[in-house]
């Protein structure tokens, strides 16, 4: 026997052994959708409620709400507008997409749950949520500084 056959026939006693088949061992828990899906999904389900259709992701927006995210954070500012005085629309034209509709950025929240909690309770933020004109979105997190953004297409 090869090293590597050994190692399979180890590998494989070890779970007949324990009780285990291998398409046991092959079917694991589904890993978690990333943060973002989260709250895509949680704005569509508050969407859902107010007759609005759903949003659909669009990656030029992911694009432009991750950077802004990253950049929020790396710079430590919390803004819709860069320090060089960019704005929402221009950061979302600059990615590609041609109609921005609104943004929302959040900071200090550690789950998807608080921040669309907390964005679903400000008039402002809950506005864009609602605007049933708008029809994309792109969601982007900054995961060391909780620095969170939203931005909606038309």
């Amino acid at each position: 026997m090869t090293p590597k056959t050994t190692l399979s026939a180890v590998a494989a006693a070890l779970l007949i052994g324990a009780g285990m088949s291998a398409a046991a061992v092959s079917m694991s828990a589904a890993p978690a959708p990333p943060v973002e899906d989260e709250v895509v999904a949680l704005v569509n389900k508050a969407r859902a409620g107010a007759g609005c259709a759903p949003l659909t992701v669009d990656g030029r927006l992911t694009k432009a709400a991750t950077e802004h995210s990253a950049d929020m954070a790396r710079r430590g500012y919390f803004s819709h507008t860069t320090p060089e005085g960019v704005t929402f629309g221009e950061r979302v034209r600059a990615a590609g997409y041609p109609s921005p509709g609104a943004e929302n950025i959040a900071r200090g929240h550690t789950s998807a749950d608080q921040v669309v909690d907390g964005w679903l309770k400000s008039r402002g933020h809950r506005k864009n949520i609602m605007n049933c004109s708008l029809r994309t979105i792109g969601v982007g997190v900054e995961h060391n500084g909780n620095y969170w953004t939203q931005d909606f297409g038309r």
